[in-house]
């Protein structure tokens, strides 16, 4: 299985990012995929996650700012990020996991630099 992430890049406070998760190289269903984070310094937190296709979870500190969703294929999630602030910077790692799970960890993609910046 590989997870390969894209759409990284530099924004200024208040702008917005699309992330895209592109899966391949499996015959299994990944059920649940997220968004990871870490920041220097920080440990790994859970940023979204949607499992099922259709049951979605976030932090708390990017409810209402961010959005996770699949495509009907299923072999792509995106991350809207909406808003965006400087805590937000990070690298961003993509995950999928062939369980319903909110905290889907079995398969990572090679993590995306997002920075939040003026």
């Amino acid at each position: 299985v590989q997870l390969q992430a894209s759409g990284g890049g530099l924004v200024q406070p208040g702008g917005s990012l699309r992330l895209s998760c592109v899966v391949s190289g499996t015959i299994i269903s990944i059920n649940s995929m997220g968004w990871y984070r870490q920041a220097p310094g920080k440990q790994r937190e859970l940023v979204a996650v949607v499992t099922g296709g259709t049951y979605t979870k976030y932090t708390e500190a990017v409810k209402g700012r961010f959005a996770i969703s699949r495509d009907n294929s299923k072999t792509t999630v995106y991350l809207q990020m909406n808003s965006l602030k400087p805590e937000d910077t990070a690298v961003y790692y993509c995950s999928g996991s062939p369980y319903y799970t909110i905290t889907p960890d079995d398969y990572w993609g090679q993590g995306t630099q997002v920075t939040v910046s003026s």
